[in-house]
């Protein structure tokens, strides 16, 4: 998209994290460390997914693409954030903005419905046992698959357009370690009442929406269980519930922190520390929820290991 000589701008720079530099070294360290965490869980799980045929169910049919959505949400930030501080540069230019920009809401819209589906899964299994399998049927849930990664396009894909025509008049320094787009919404000297509606009504679709259906799931398989209690049902529901219940309260609790809970001061340091929690943490900590907190994750490892002994 063409955008006024006036407003092109070649780079961006990126403050990165609010830390001392000579603290740059254990920062570095730290979250490299939580990076490689990140990639080898989640490629972890993927594998065991993989290897298990015990494990080829919806419900891990849903968890691999979650592992693999979370290795490449972490690859949009994470590597030019350690090469920055690696190198003491933050620079970034102007197309490498946009893409970062663009990785990165899509990746975290498909993260969210990745998150819905398997909430209906859940759904499905504890509320309507006998027809779960005519119900969550392959082509089923290939086609939530397909309509995640679809609808996650057209959304990133509509706030980078919109994005790409405004204009960087005032300054080129974002106050953060990637390109985020509220940040760059700030820094534009450009009306940007067009993208504010845009995050308003899409942003309700992409991520309020989702959000009820998993309240809602979640509603009736609690009111499953209370019409028929019993300590060997509710133990069921939640060694099959709790994992997926952590993961959501990690990733909406992350965002709530960061998009509807105002700074108590004008300084966005508090956005930019819950950013890496939402980058970093929350998908560092998934393969630890699922492995720890799931009996067939775990046997699944151990029969790898067994195999491999």
């Amino acid at each position: 998209m063409r955008r006024d000589n006036q407003s092109s701008v070649s780079e961006f720079l990126l403050l990165g994290l609010p830390i001392q530099p000579e603290q740059q070294g254990m920062y570095y360290a730290l979250f490299l460390g939580m990076y490689l965490t990140t990639v080898l869980g989640n490629l972890l799980i993927i594998l065991l997914i993989r290897l298990d045929s015990h494990l080829h169910t919806p419900m891990y049919f849903f968890l691999s693409h979650l592992a693999l959505t979370d290795i490449s949400f972490s690859s949009v930030t994470a590597p030019k954030m350690l090469m920055n501080m690696l190198t003491h540069t933050q620079s970034i230019s102007y197309a490498g903005c946009i893409c970062q920009a663009y990785f990165f809401l899509m990746l975290a819209d498909v993260d969210n419905f990745l998150l819905t589906s398997m909430a209906y899964d859940r759904y499905v299994a504890i509320c309507h046992p006998l027809h779960y399998t005519r119900i969550m049927s392959q082509n089923l849930c290939f086609l939530l698959v397909v309509v995640s990664w679809v609808l996650s396009f057209a959304n990133a894909l509509l706030h980078s357009l919109l994005l790409a025509r405004l204009s960087f008049l005032r300054s080129n320094t974002l106050p953060h370690f990637f390109c985020d787009l509220s940040a760059l919404l700030k820094l534009s000297s450009s009306d940007t009442t067009v993208n504010q509606l845009a995050i308003l009504i899409v942003g309700s679709v992409v991520i309020t929406l989702p959000f009820i259906c998993i309240l809602v799931s979640y509603g009736y398989i609690g009111a499953t269980i209370l019409r028929r209690p019993s300590i060997k049902g509710i133990c069921k529901a939640f060694s099959t519930c709790g994992s997926h219940l952590s993961v959501i309260s990690l990733y909406y609790g992350t965002i709530i922190a960061l998009y509807f809970v105002p700074s108590s001061n004008s300084t966005n340091d508090k956005d930019v520390f819950v950013s890496v929690l939402y980058c970093l943490v929350t998908p560092m900590l998934n393969p630890f929820i699922y492995s720890l907190r799931n009996r067939d994750m775990k046997g699944a490892l151990r029969n790898i290991l067994s195999r491999t002994k």
